[in-house]
């Protein structure tokens, strides 16, 4: 069987690792669902574990042909359980009707994206084991008052336990990137619903770390029009405030636009 090329456009590096991989696919817990998704199967090195697992639920979003007509040719049965689409543009929750995990090597060039679309199915998305650019796994990882700690990070940590499981180096790929990648899970934890808007904490905080240098006072003077900013929390940096303070943020600039502050 021919493999498949690794195509630049799509970010493709696969991993070659056959004992890396059973430490991916041994990092979901199977805690709380049976329905696991991996994004961008590519030659099938995750895939082959998933398929071996009794009793569970697996489907594959793939949007390269090639990898598709290899993973149909080397594995019976797959093909129906494969979905022909791009996960950017996909609505994952349409995949199961009950709690599900979701796993796969990430295209570095689309990984933040992916956490998005993680973000928007929170509701069934219960855990997330990926390998990322090392950088990024570190960042989203990483605590409030951290130089790395950023968007992703107040924003998946909102809703999610992070954990950085272990660092994977270049050469088990193929073609090797020139970074190290590494791998981290993500659990749902027990926030149903922020008490505040939660459109509005969104905004919040992208808008502050798009100009992480400055205080909060004048990253956000374009939505603190109604307030008061001589509190002491605008004169500090957005990687200074954890996800409570970052509600409670959001939550003045709420009340004040509603008079009540």
């Amino acid at each position: 069987m021919i493999p498949v090329r690794p195509k630049k456009s799509l970010g493709q590096h696969f991993l070659n690792d056959k004992n890396i991989a059973r430490k991916i696919v041994d990092s979901l817990t199977w805690n709380g669902y049976r329905c696991v998704a991996e994004i961008g199967p590519g030659m099938g090195i995750l895939s082959e574990l998933l398929l071996q697992i009794p009793d569970r639920n697996v489907k594959f979003i793939e949007i390269d042909h090639a990898s598709i007509e290899y993973l149909t040719g080397k594995f019976p049965g797959i093909n129906e359980k494969i979905i022909a689409a791009d996960a950017l543009k996909t609505d994952l929750n349409v995949l199961f009707d009950v709690p599900y995990a979701i796993i796969g090597n990430f295209p570095y060039n689309i990984s933040s994206q992916l956490f998005f679309r993680i973000l928007d199915s929170r509701e069934r998305v219960t855990e997330t084991v990926c390998m990322i650019q090392k950088e990024v796994a570190r960042r989203i990882a990483s605590p409030p008052g951290s130089k790395e700690y950023g968007i992703l990070s107040a924003l998946l940590q909102a809703w999610y336990d992070i954990e950085y499981l272990f660092t994977v180096p270049p050469q088990v790929f193929t073609p090797p990137p020139k970074v190290n990648s590494a791998v981290i899970r993500l659990r749902r934890n027990g926030t149903v619903k922020l008490k505040c808007d939660e459109t509005l904490f969104r905004k919040v905080i992208k808008t502050a770390f798009n100009q992480r240098r400055k205080t909060l006072r004048n990253s956000l003077k374009n939505i603190l029009l109604y307030l008061d900013t001589s509190e002491p929390v605008f004169q500090r940096r957005p990687e200074q405030l954890g996800v409570e303070e970052f509600i409670n943020l959001t939550l003045l600039i709420e009340n004040a636009a509603r008079g009540k502050v």
